[in-house]
């Protein structure tokens, strides 16, 4: 699978950990939720709230691991899947 692909799937339900800005760096867990400039990671029993924006986020998905820019991915999730390339 190529990232670009991973970018227009459905983010929610998969491991995902922050690796920018202090923070928010090491916030690791399961994607509970998305919106247009955020994410809710649920992480050791809380839900932690970030903004997509200045951050980087690596997701694995079937034992691969992707690297996104948040300012890549700045659409709802709905309109996410058509516009990225």
């Amino acid at each position: 699978m190529k990232r670009s692909d991973l970018m227009r799937m459905e983010f929610i339900g998969l491991d995902v950990n922050v690796i920018s800005k202090e923070c928010y760096a090491g916030i690791s867990g399961v994607l509970l939720d998305e919106t247009k400039n955020t994410f809710i990671i649920g992480s050791a029993g809380t839900e932690k709230m970030v903004p997509k924006k200045d951050n980087e986020f690596a997701f694995t998905y079937e034992g691969s691991r992707f690297v996104i820019k948040g300012s890549e991915i700045l659409h709802r999730p709905e309109d996410r899947i058509k516009k990225v390339r």
